[in-house]
């Protein structure tokens, strides 16, 4: 048997898909996956159509593994809430801005269209932060929670947020973009609520409590006939 055929792909041959790759998911995030084609893909990458479908097979599976590319990264970095992992999420981002905010622009774009990809990060997101949740409740280092899985859900609206709309964000605070500047701002203020907690007494939890016992407990009225 001839040793090509058992060798894995070439330095060349993975250095072509990661060109491509990254230049399918630059398309994808601004101009959308439908109107993005392969022949386009292709010379931004520098290569030829051809050679895009013969390392993908169709424009609908590279999607496929732009997605799953993308999904890794930024569920990791939306995960990063150790301090070690925050100091990691800010290295990352200071060695990489254009990368960072590449892949959040290609999650914005699936939020948009919708597609499976969106579904699957939101899922993944939830499940892992419902997992990080439940350990540190365990090992006493987050405090019990009414509801666990909404918790989580929160929590990932948080990391969506500084995702998806790092523009608006920063413009909101004075920035004239997203950096260093606008991370190091809002980091401190999120662990303060994350840690702290806002309120200064419990009252408004449990009038809120007391409320939502009351309605599950009241009968609902009877529709008249008019």
């Amino acid at each position: 048997m001839c040793s090509a055929h058992v060798q894995g792909p070439s330095a060349a041959d993975l250095t072509a898909q990661a060109k491509i790759r990254t230049a399918a998911i630059a398309h994808f995030a601004r101009d959308g996956f439908q109107k993005t084609n392969v022949r386009t893909i292709a010379a931004t990458a520098g290569v030829s159509a051809g050679l895009v479908i013969h390392h993908f097979g169709s424009k609908e599976k590279l999607r496929a593994v732009c997605d799953d590319h993308v999904l890794r990264i930024l569920t990791q970095r939306a995960n990063s809430t150790s301090p070690a992992g925050l100091q990691e999420l800010f290295g990352q981002y200071q060695s990489d801005p254009e990368e960072y905010h590449l892949h959040m622009r290609y999650m914005v774009r699936a939020i948009e269209e919708d597609t499976p990809a969106a579904t699957t990060f939101v899922n993944t997101m939830v499940d892992e932060s419902e997992q990080i949740l439940r350990a540190g409740i365990a090992d006493g280092s987050l405090r019990p929670s009414s509801d666990v899985r909404v918790l989580a859900v929160l929590s990932v609206l948080v990391s969506l947020t500084t995702l998806t709309m790092p523009a608006p964000l920063a413009r909101t605070l004075g920035h004239e973009q997203a950096g260093p500047d606008l991370l190091r701002r809002i980091g401190l203020p999120m662990l303060e609520v994350f840690t702290r907690g806002m309120y200064a007494d419990d009252s408004i939890l449990k009038a809120a409590q007391a409320a939502w016992d009351d309605a599950q407990e009241s009968p609902h009225p009877e529709k008249r006939d008019e």
